[in-house]
């Protein structure tokens, strides 16, 4: 197929989905695209500006997603909820992408966040998504509205360029023009990355499952080419059914062939707990065979999820925990302690960070303009923020490169090393 059909498949794909929630507007349908300034809708206000964060509220992931609301609700608070020497009100709404039924994110709930978030003229960024497979379904939406997404948590490589899926990033832009941005580095360093912190970690032998979701699996396979460049030997790649009641059997004929390591390219929400579980149960313990997930199980909500077996896992995060921040990110961390009393979640600064630089392009901007504010956006450069000093490249991807290495000890994720995608 085409780049063109490609594309045309891809739109009819995210139609058909806006279709399943009820009163969500047809994003190829002119009505469902209005453009911040030159909108008609009478609701709109003159000196009042929004933004939409979308997360899964709803599920075990909540312990990690609220505290991303958190960090962009601290990053208002500290301009009082307004820019532009006042003369531009904020509001900001969170919104939850899961549903209920399936304990996570859902692709109809999502687009029904896209499409609200098209439809209210006041509406000027959105702050999301926490699942790269999610940033899929809303990416295209928003693009057509001239609406900018700053993601503080998507990390599949082909949202932003090429190295993934085919036709992607083009099938996600349909404009031609890029409105999406994350301030988290993307998969092909952190896949790269975790293979090369295998292999230090005394691995020769791993066996590598995947959730068959778009985050998953492409970071497996990221993790599965590192591993053969780097003379790792891989036993195996398969994906798991993720509802399935327990993987005793997959586990077993997983031993026979004697890793050093499973590596688990997937998230908490689709059942990495009862794979670690099950490794266990058939023997392969810590001492024996390591356990090794990405980010997306760098939560307490794993550690919740397996109990004790949790001890000795490891895992991989884009960035570096809350902890070990320093400078203006140290400041940050101490903060968040004394407002919510809590420990932040490792996503929290990233939260924060991806507020901060809407906010700035908010108040550069000075007035109600979904173009500007999107371009103001994508051309941050050298910004000095809690993360160090970054800027968004051509892709929209950040410059930051340093990742970490992290691992269960007495019930609780430990800071192991920096990390560096080689």
């Amino acid at each position: 197929m085409d780049k063109k059909s490609q594309r045309s498949a891809w739109l009819a794909t995210i139609t058909s989905l806006t279709l399943l929630t009820t009163g969500c507007p047809d994003p190829n349908a002119p009505t469902s695209s209005p453009g911040s300034t030159s909108s008609t809708n009478t609701s709109a206000s003159s000196n009042t500006v929004k933004i939409i964060s979308s997360f899964p509220l709803t599920g075990s992931a909540v312990g990690q997603t609220k505290t991303i609301v958190n960090g962009i609700e601290q990053a208002l608070a500290e301009t009082n909820s307004s820019v532009c020497e006042g003369k531009l009100k904020i509001e900001y709404e969170s919104l939850d992408d899961a549903t209920a039924a399936s304990g996570k994110w859902d692709p109809a709930k999502e687009a029904e966040n896209a499409n609200k978030a098209v439809s209210d003229p006041n509406v000027v960024a959105y702050i999301g998504t926490f699942n790269s497979g999610a940033a899929k379904i809303s990416i295209p939406i928003l693009n057509q509205a001239n609406l900018v997404m700053v993601s503080p948590a998507n990390t599949a490589v082909g949202l932003t360029k090429a190295g993934g899926e085919p036709g992607e990033p083009d099938k996600y832009y349909p404009t031609g023009k890029r409105n999406y941005a994350r301030v988290v580095p993307a998969d092909d360093l952190q896949g790269s990355a975790g293979a090369n912190w295998a292999k230090s970690l005394g691995v020769k032998k791993v066996y590598i499952l995947d959730d068959q979701e778009v985050y998953g699996k492409g970071l497996a396979d990221v993790f599965e080419k590192t591993a053969k460049e780097i003379g790792l030997q891989v036993l195996g790649h398969e994906g798991i059914d993720a509802k399935a009641s327990d993987y005793k059997a997959l586990m077993t004929k997983i031993k026979a062939s004697s890793p050093d390591m499973i590596y688990f390219g997937g998230i908490t929400q689709n059942n990495a707990g009862q794979l670690i579980k099950d490794m266990r149960n058939v023997g392969m313990t810590p001492e024996k065979v390591k356990f090794m997930g990405p980010d997306g199980t760098f939560e307490q909500a794993l550690i919740d999820a397996t109990g004790k077996d949790a001890e000795g896992v490891y895992a991989t995060f884009g960035g570096v925990p809350p902890k070990q921040l320093t400078g203006a990110g140290k400041t940050w961390y101490e903060n968040y302690k004394k407002k919510y009393k809590s420990e932040p979640e490792p996503y929290s600064a990233y939260g924060y960070e991806a507020a901060k630089v809407v906010i700035n392009a908010i108040d550069k901007a000075c007035k109600k303009d979904r173009e500007v504010v999107r371009d103001g956006v994508l051309s941050t450069k050298n910004y000095q923020g809690i993360l160090g000093t970054w800027s968004f490249d051509a892709n929209g991807d950040t410059t930051l490169t340093t990742l970490s290495g992290n691992v269960v000890k007495n019930g609780k994720w430990e800071f192991v090393s920096v990390l560096k995608a080689q």
